[in-house]
């Protein structure tokens, strides 16, 4: 385990906070949750059939809940009636939708019986979000859900070492320029409030400080001065090419006047396509260790699995899930 996921464990031992696993049909969900339990990360809660086959059987010190045969459904089902009765639900229809374990999940979150849940691993991102937004809501400030990837940089190779935040990798597909503002600005903050690192942002382009023009490169150059005017002391890069944002003998070269000294430990890409293929090249060829994605902008801490997950992925992100919201860690 690498020294960023000790401290991040360890915080998570010390939230004790309740998170709830809604994929409890599936083997490596079982795995991950016992795993958990065992390691003392959280309180898990794993909403599983009773009638679910799996070889890893659930630890007996786990919370098991069967979505099909709750105590509390009528409870969740008038909760979610009131929540979405604006939008034509009625209650027949909320007394059905709280079988499913995504809405109950979030019905338990939404009421105070838990304090974030983990899922995706047998289910899109969009059927993870939608409950999410419906059920949990929005931050109050937040104007979007978003989201970044932790990426491990601890190979001899590699030409940056420690800890980097990548965003958005998973959600907002084609940002204007205030909504990749917005991410850049959500991904420092949590920069600084998880993991105590001081962020240093670069909003990626294939522009360094003008040397192109082109309506992309206006949109990060116009997202580069957002950023700025909200955050005035965060050290920026505000329109650079990756290799100038990692390499500050490169930046110097290409940029001397850019008010940041140090290599950027945050990368904002200025799409989705791009961000998902750089996060995967940086995994898969380069040998970085990828975590995410970790969802920001939502009131309470839902995150979101990918279906190719490991066991091990999803006990990370049930630490990250219960450290939100909660103590920091150091990073790096």
């Amino acid at each position: 385990m690498s020294p960023l996921f000790e401290r991040i464990f360890q915080g998570a031992r010390n939230a004790n906070r309740t998170i709830v696993l809604p994929e409890g049909d599936d083997e490596r969900v079982v795995a991950a949750a016992n795993q958990a339990t065992a390691l003392g990360l959280a309180k898990i809660v794993l909403l599983r059939s009773q009638h679910a086959h799996t070889a890893c059987i659930p630890d007996p010190a786990l919370t098991v809940v069967d979505p099909e045969a709750d105590s509390r459904a009528d409870d969740y089902a008038e909760l979610l009636f009131e929540l979405r009765k604006h939008k034509g639900l009625t209650q027949e229809r909320a007394a059905q939708a709280v079988r499913d374990p995504l809405v109950v999940c979030a019905l338990m979150v939404r009421s105070g019986l838990a304090d974030g849940y983990v899922a995706g691993a047998d289910n899109p991102t969009a059927n993870v979000l939608r409950p999410a937004l419906q059920i949990v809501g929005m931050a109050e400030d937040a104007k979007q859900v978003s989201s970044f990837f932790i990426m491990e940089h601890h190979l001899p190779h590699q030409a940056v070492q420690g800890i980097m935040l990548y965003a958005d990798c998973a959600m907002v597909i084609e940002p204007n320029p205030e909504e990749l503002a917005d991410i850049a600005i959500a991904t420092a903050r949590h920069a600084r409030e998880l993991f105590e690192m001081e962020p240093v942002v670069a909003l990626l382009s294939f522009s360094t400080a003008g040397s192109a023009e082109h309506p992309l490169v206006d949109k990060v150059r116009q997202a580069g001065s957002i950023v700025a005017s909200k955050m005035p002391d965060l050290p920026l890069l505000p329109e650079v090419q990756l290799d100038a944002a990692i390499v500050p003998d490169i930046l110097t070269r290409k940029a001397p006047d850019m008010a940041a000294t140090d290599s950027a430990n945050v990368l904002i890409f200025p799409d989705l396509q791009s961000a998902n293929i750089g996060y995967k090249i940086a995994e898969r060829i380069g040998g970085v260790t990828a975590t995410g994605p970790i969802l920001q902008g939502l009131a309470r801490p839902v995150n979101d699995l990918s279906r190719g997950c490991s066991t091990d992925d999803i006990l990370r992100l049930i630490a990250i899930t219960a450290l939100q919201n909660g103590p920091t860690v150091h990073a790096d």
